[in-house]
């Protein structure tokens, strides 16, 4: 019996030897995971940082251009107005559940369905207009206690 109680205490020096080897291979797997993606955000943040400055650029000369006919104030205002609106229109691309643009009907059939849900979104538009259907013509024959409509003259 002392045997084999040796042997269940190497079984758990064992096991946790194992453990123990894992957590640190798994933290040392995090770690790298971790490192790769600071390097990742930093660079992405830098690249936006760098972007905002030559979007200032671009207004700045937009405005001075603008001041070359305008008044100062009247160019600043006017690159205002124009940076709105592109925010504006960014703003509206970026809303979730929003198509970003314009469904068109080409060939005479419509898109599988809004974004969001089944269905279509409005009917099918035709490319050419319906034809009306040509009803054959019967001939009026007067029923058989009736007489036929004379015309005087």
């Amino acid at each position: 019996m002392a045997h084999r109680d040796h042997l269940e205490h190497l079984d758990k020096d064992l096991v946790d030897e194992l453990a123990q080897v894992a957590r640190e291979t798994v933290r040392d797997e995090l770690r790298e995971q971790a490192r790769k993606r600071r390097r990742a955000a930093l660079l992405y943040g830098a690249s936006g940082a760098v972007a905002l400055y030559a979007g200032a650029a671009v207004a700045a000369a937009v405005g001075l251009a603008l001041a070359t006919v305008l008044p100062g104030w009247a160019a600043a205002l006017v690159t205002a107005v124009i940076l709105g609106g592109v925010a504006g229109l960014l703003r509206e691309a970026g809303r979730p559940g929003r198509s970003h643009a314009p469904h068109r009907v080409v060939g005479g059939t419509a898109p599988a369905g809004p974004p969001g849900g089944p269905g279509l979104a409005y009917p099918p538009m035709p490319s050419e207009p319906p034809v009306p259907p040509i009803t054959p013509v019967t001939p009026l024959t007067p029923d058989a206690g009736q007489e036929p409509p004379y015309h005087r003259a």
